[in-house]
């Protein structure tokens, strides 16, 4: 009963983050801000797990191994809706494109189930469950900054356009 309750949470909270992959090109092209996500996710997952030395030494290799999987598969997703434009007129295409999806997402949900077994054997059924909530979270809190860039960007560059017009004008 307890293993099918967590398979239905893990499956619950992945649907919204299959979608939420995308992020900032400058985030993506650049190492040094990949390393320093990367890092960041690693302190913040440990922390709201409460993992202890000897878990976290287990766990992070696995979880690892895991995450590039699934962002593997993720990654074939974005590929293929590149290949077959969504606003193809081509019924054929569009319905390709639905498959492939959902086939897509069942290999994502066995992924996680195995997974999920081999990280049981290492953390416990609560800190399974909080790994889904602190991914979630730690997702929301990127793309919160990364609005947050993108806006403070935006109005740098209105007040240096203003800026350039006050001086032509003078």
């Amino acid at each position: 009963m307890r293993k099918i309750l967590i398979l239905g949470l893990c499956l619950l909270s992945s649907w919204g983050v299959f979608a939420q992959e995308q992020t900032d090109p400058e985030v993506t092209q650049d190492p040094k801000v990949q390393e320093k996500i990367k890092n960041l996710r690693i302190a913040y997952i440990s922390d709201k797990l409460g993992l202890t030395p000897e878990q976290a030494e287990k766990f992070w290799p696995v979880y690892r191994e895991f995450s590039d999987k699934r962002r593997e598969i993720r990654q074939e997703f974005v590929e293929s809706r590149k290949d077959i434009k969504q606003d193809n007129p081509d019924q054929a295409k569009q319905e390709e494109l639905v498959k492939l999806g959902l086939a897509l997402k069942q290999r994502e949900l066995d992924l996680e189930k195995i997974y999920s077994e081999r990280l049981l054997k290492v953390i416990t059924a609560q800190q399974m469950l909080n790994l889904r909530r602190a991914e979630g979270d730690f997702q929301r809190i990127i793309l919160e900054q990364i609005q947050q860039r993108r806006t403070m960007q935006q109005r740098n560059e209105t007040i240096r356009e203003r800026n350039q017009r006050l001086k032509q004008r003078n």
